[in-house]
């Protein structure tokens, strides 16, 4: 499994996932250019781009899908209700809704639901031969019910979004910082490091923070936190690299 976080950031989220029978990106956010642009560094022409995984429909997940699909005509992966909320999929023919198990020749995904201020929002697990990837941005909280299944997978690319004292002495306007903290919001540094300290395993290779602030976090407090939270919890784990908004990550190959 090969994986580039694209963009991420409130200005766009886009993150290419392949597999041995599967190109695909989860969320189509930013622009089709960038995308497109992106996807060349990484020699993947967009044609063969074969699904689009869609976590929600906030414009910061959508803005590039309609140019991207009528260009490309990738299967989009959505549920019922993100479905209703997407006027940009209207007669479109590759619509996929989504099941909890999806198989593509020998890689199964896996959705779960997460908490955020949209009719639904889903995660995703990606699992092909010996390789996994769990997928969990925008989110306020993560049910632990899904803590078994989310387990001991090879790489984790999770929101941390905010830093919660940076957050709260801030400017933004207080509907907005309790929006932000809520159930429905996003995971804080320090949620994002308890999450990662009962998700991590030894099977744990890399892990990716996203969605990041750019008013109420830096790379460098995400990290810091992060890694403090893990240690509270007696886990030990260097592997975490940020993503940035307008700058792919390196691939990394599992």
């Amino acid at each position: 499994m090969l994986v580039s976080v694209l963009a991420s950031g409130s200005e766009g989220n886009c993150t290419y996932v392949e597999t041995e029978d599967l190109k695909c990106l989860i969320d189509i956010g930013t622009n089709t250019k960038y995308i497109v642009d992106r996807l060349s560094e990484l020699d993947v022409n967009p044609k063969e781009i074969n699904c689009i995984f869609m976590t929600h429909t906030h414009n910061d997940h959508t803005s590039a899908m309609s140019t991207f699909i009528k260009r490309f005509h990738p299967m989009v992966a959505v549920s019922d209700k993100m479905l209703d909320d997407l006027d940009i999929l209207n007669g479109y023919d590759k619509i996929l809704l989504l099941k909890d198990e999806m198989i593509f020749g020998s890689t199964m995904i896996k959705n779960f639901k997460t908490s955020h201020d949209t009719s639904d929002s889903r995660g995703y697990l990606i699992e092909c031969a010996d390789s996994s990837l769990v997928y969990m941005t925008d989110t306020g909280y993560l049910n632990q019910k899904y803590f078994e299944m989310l387990t001991n997978k090879n790489m984790y690319i999770i929101e941390a979004n905010h830093d919660v004292e940076m957050l709260i002495n801030g400017k933004y306007p207080k509907w907005l910082k309790t929006r932000i903290l809520s159930d429905k919001g996003h995971l804080s540094n320090n949620a994002a490091g308890f999450y990662l300290a009962k998700l991590i395993g030894q099977n744990t290779k890399n892990v990716i923070l996203a969605h990041l602030s750019h008013e109420n976090n830096t790379p460098e407090e995400a990290l810091k936190t992060v890694k403090k939270t893990l240690c509270e919890y007696d886990v030990t784990f260097d592997n975490i690299e940020i993503a940035k908004q307008k700058e792919k990550t390196e691939e990394i190959v599992l």
